[in-house]
This record gives C-alpha cells, sequence and structure tokens, in this order.
C-alpha cells in the first residue's frame, strides 16, 4: 500500500507593482488566511509555512470579497484567524466560517506567552497579536512592543515569557486631529516632515509640537524601560513607524508584518 500524500503542491500568478509577473510554489494543505481589522480598513494575508505570500489592504466593507480573492488565489487556505480592534458584522464572520475554520483573537484563545493583565477581557485583539509575533521573533528576552498606529501602544514581555502590560497613548494623527478639534482657529493639518524644533509659523509650530512631542515620548518611554530591564529589545510597528523611526534617537527594530506574523503564529498554536 502506498503512503498517504499528505501534501500538494500548487502555484499562484502574482503581479508586483510594476506589473511583473511571479509564480509562487506553496503547500496546498498547510494554508493560512489572516485578518487584521482595524479601525478604518481590514489587511488580509495568506500565509504558507510561516511565510507571507500575498496580503490586501481594503475597506472594511469590503472584507468578504477580499477573502473570496484570496481563497480563489490560494484554494489551499483552510484555516483564518481574525483580530479585530473595530466592529465586524457578526453575519460577516460567519460567512468566513463557512468557508474555513475561523479563529477569533480574545483572551479565552489559548496564548503562548503567561497573560498577567489586570483585565484580560479588555486587552485588544491586536495587542495579543503583537506580544506573539514578540515571543515568535525574540523569545526569552525582554521586549518592548511599540505599535504606531490610531494610537501608541507600548506592551512589555519579559525574558520569562510573562506579558505585564504596557501604555496607551495618542497616535500621530490623532494628535493633529486634536490640536484642530478643540481650538477654534488651528488649522487640521496632516504629519509633514519639519527637522527643527522651532517652529517659524503656526503650521510649522504645531508640525515640531506633534512630531517632537511623540518622537521625545517614545524615546522617554524606552528609557524608562531600560533602566528597569537588562538587555531590552526594542520593537517599533504600525502605519507611522517608518515615519517615527528616522526621528527617534534610540535604536530600535523596524517591523512592518511584526502583526500579520504574530497572528498567523497564533493560528498555528491553536491548531496544534
Amino acid at each position: 500500500m502506498g503512503a498517504k500524500i499528505i501534501s500538494k503542491i500548487g502555484t499562484a500568478n502574482i503581479f508586483n507593482e510594476k506589473g511583473i509577473q511571479r509564480i509562487l510554489i506553496f503547500d496546498l494543505c498547510a494554508m493560512n488566511l489572516i485578518i487584521d481589522a482595524g479601525n478604518t480598513s481590514v489587511k488580509l494575508a495568506a500565509f504558507n509555512q510561516g511565510r507571507l505570500l500575498q496580503q490586501l489592504q481594503l475597506p472594511n466593507a469590503d472584507l468578504l470579497k477580499g477573502v473570496d480573492e484570496l481563497i480563489d488565489m490560494f484554494p489551499g487556505i483552510k484555516y483564518g484567524i481574525v483580530s479585530a480592534v473595530s466592529f465586524l458584522e457578526e453575519d460577516q464572520l460567519k460567512a468566513i466560517d463557512l468557508k474555513i475554520d475561523l479563529y477569533r483573537v480574545n483572551h479565552q484563545l489559548p496564548l503562548p506567552f503567561n497573560n498577567h493583565y489586570a483585565s484580560p477581557d479588555t486587552l485588544g485583539a491586536d495587542r495579543i497579536g503583537l506580544i506573539a509575533a514578540a515571543v515568535l521573533h525574540y523569545p526569552d528576552k525582554n521586549t518592548l512592543v511599540i505599535d504606531a498606529g490610531t494610537c501608541i501602544t507600548y506592551d512589555m514581555i519579559t525574558d520569562e515569557n510573562n506579558y505585564l502590560g504596557g501604555a496607551i497613548s495618542p497616535g500621530l494623527h490623532m494628535r493633529y486631529q486634536a490640536i484642530s478639534h478643540f481650538t477654534d482657529r488651528l488649522p487640521d493639518l496632516q504629519p509633514a516632515d519639519y527637522p527643527d524644533l522651532i517652529g517659524d509659523s503656526t503650521n510649522n509650530s504645531i508640525h515640531s509640537g506633534v512630531i517632537n512631542g511623540l518622537c521625545r515620548e517614545i524615546d522617554g518611554v524606552i528609557e524608562q524601560y531600560e533602566s528597569r530591564y537588562e538587555l531590552l529589545t526594542v520593537i517599533l510597528t504600525g502605519g507611522d513607524a517608518l515615519f517615527l523611526s528616522k526621528r527617534l534617537k534610540k535604536a530600535i527594530f523596524a517591523h512592518s508584518n511584526f502583526l500579520l506574523e504574530g497572528l498567523n503564529f497564533l493560528l498555528e498554536y491553536n491548531k496544534r
């Protein structure tokens, strides 16, 4: 009797931003769909054995359309995980659950770390995924994960695999919006590169205050953690990570797909 076939090889045609075709070879029996639903948009990603194959970013309303697109592209997707910081319609999640075995990130999901958060039911799914990524990439190390998104979140996991919590503060865009919203005459600006400390106009004064203020906050928080934890590894991720990383004094590691990789790791951890 022949051996049981446990792997099938598939291919997908992928086009990069220049329209150049790439052919990916992947294992049809080991594919995951990752769903990261933010406040305004959703990121979808296909993983094969820890490798990110393809990702999409769409409005939250187009979630099901994006899921169908990735499943059509990679028919070996059988499992998925969803992290949602915004509200997703239950009907949407049920529709996905009919297509694949879908896990939802919350405090009840088995986690690859010891959760010491005092209110685990309020811990955001995105923060859980980020700490899982820290466990994956930096096991047994004191690691501070800084996510520069709508809010700036700081999350600390120790070299004994204990998640302690962290902090939440207003993000880069939120700070600009607050200045305009809570005043009568100050403009609503977008982040812009203004290197000088001293603003020579109202607009540049706002840029200096927001950008320098946020960067000095991040540098200061890192210093506080370094004074408490030896050999600290600092990760910066999120939508504004690239913009901020060039302006920080402290040495950090920037990861653009850190959350997606953490969510995929969480899924693999729960599939065992």
